[in-house]
């Protein structure tokens, strides 16, 4: 196992406090460039951009944080900002008119940026939000909003509002589900199933998931207040009815020991053809998985750390994701789908982590990983980018480099003598050439 080290770092202001889930990585302001947006427990929302150490903007919400989104839950072809409360307040941010003023009057701008500027809209949903999620999980090319309850309970919401309004904040959510889980939800995502279709997948502890049923597609949509309970299936005896669970083979584990998943994951232009999605699993114990929606274990790897992150990031640039779990301790692991590993451990202990593209330097998103430490920081090490995971030998690499070739002929040395071409590398990197020179 390669480690790494990654020293192209800024450093963010934040003095609060947050929850792991309280932190995300997206298109807050639809410019193009991805922020990193941190809610914190005195509710304040924070947005950072560029490599700027203090917030881009800051935004007042409701009670504590625990988990913030981005992405287009309202369905207007633009991104929106979710922050959600352990009170339940749900609070709704459309930052796009930041972009659109930044040529505007000093003073149109102090007001655009004030702390004190409040969502456009706000609605209480059941309290105790542990997780969120915005996607499109019934394949209909609406984004639904999936919230995730420190009871078991995950609900699933739709914006709604009427036909006639040009007000977005006209509208609401209407719950659509309710499912019951056996295990604490830790983690929601997406994946593609065996035919192609999303499919919403739902940690359970032990290395365990389970996928929940969106049977509203089958019987049609229904009107339904805030908070207002979702009509059972017809022949379903309670919210679990469509609750399908899945426990990974291999390694026994405890089964109260937390799991995390995170799935959509890439297999880029090269993958094989195939209507399965890839999604991987990591625990407290230190298991890592990669699964396909068939149930077929692509590999497992079991480490020494208490892994409590999973994202995904494609730091050789080919379009396959890699998974990147990390550990308390800041050791970050990030696999292929081959099964190569390599580590980097990042120097402090860590309340939050994320990963993703972000617009750090040079104008344009690169693969960032972001820590939050127990310092009252924020770091975010960007460009994360490898030639390739596997490990291979330097000069098998210098040989498929047509220009390597020249330089030797010019230095009199055949190509063809591998003792000659190792010698005259090994002075070159070890100072041996220099040394001899001087004597």
């Amino acid at each position: 196992m390669r480690s790494l080290s990654y020293v192209q770092r800024v450093s963010l202001d934040f003095t609060g406090t947050l929850f792991p889930h309280a932190i995300c990585i997206g298109d807050a302001d639809n410019d193009s460039l991805n922020e990193i947006i941190v809610g914190d427990t005195s509710g304040k929302l924070h947005v950072y951009k560029n490599d700027d150490s203090k917030p881009y903007m800051t935004r007042t919400c409701r009670g504590m944080l625990t988990c913030v989104g981005v992405g287009d839950v309202c369905n207007k072809g633009r991104n929106f900002v979710v922050a959600v409360g352990a009170e339940g307040w749900f609070h709704l941010f459309d930052l796009s008119a930041v972009a659109a003023v930044k040529s505007d009057s000093s003073s149109q701008q102090e007001a655009l940026f004030s702390d004190d500027q409040k969502p456009f809209f706000t609605q209480h949903i059941p309290a105790n939000t542990k997780v969120i999620l915005i996607s499109d999980i019934d394949g209909d090319g609406r984004s639904e909003l999936v919230v995730g309850y420190t009871d078991r309970v995950v609900k699933a919401f739709r914006w709604e509002e009427p036909t006639d309004s040009l007000d977005p904040s006209s509208g609401q959510l209407v719950l659509l589900k309710k499912w019951l889980l056996e295990g604490q939800v830790d983690s929601l995502s997406v994946n593609p199933g065996p035919e192609g279709l999303p499919e919403l997948m739902v940690s359970q502890p032990g290395c365990g998931y389970a996928i929940l049923l969106c049977t509203w597609t089958h019987q049609g949509s229904f009107e339904a207040g805030p908070g207002e309970e979702a009509p059972p299936t017809p022949g379903s005896e309670g919210p679990s009815r469509d609750v399908v669970l899945h426990l990974t083979t291999g390694r026994i584990h405890n089964k109260n020991v937390s799991t995390h998943l995170i799935g959509s994951i890439s297999r880029g232009s090269r993958g094989e053809p195939s209507k399965c999605g890839l999604f991987a699993l990591c625990t407290l114990d230190g298991t890592l998985k990669l699964m396909d929606s068939s149930e077929q274990l692509m590999w497992s790897v079991q480490v020494d750390h208490q892994l409590f992150a999973l994202q995904k990031l494609d730091v050789t640039g080919d379009g396959r994701e890699e998974v990147v779990a990390c550990a308390w301790d800041g050791q970050t692991y990030i696999i292929d789908h081959n099964r190569m590993v390599v580590r980097f451990q990042f120097d402090e202990n860590v309340n939050a982590f994320c990963a993703g593209q972000y617009a750090c330097k040079d104008g344009k998103n690169s693969p960032c990983l972001v820590y939050v430490s127990f310092n009252h920081k924020i770091f975010v090490y960007w460009r994360v980018e490898l030639e390739r995971m596997e490990p291979t030998h330097l000069l098998r690499v210098l040989e498929e480099r047509p220009e390597f070739k020249a330089r030797l002929e010019q230095l009199g040395v055949d190509a063809e003598d591998t003792k000659a071409t190792r010698e005259l590398v090994g002075d070159i990197l070890y100072g041996r050439a220099q040394r001899k020179s001087s004597r």
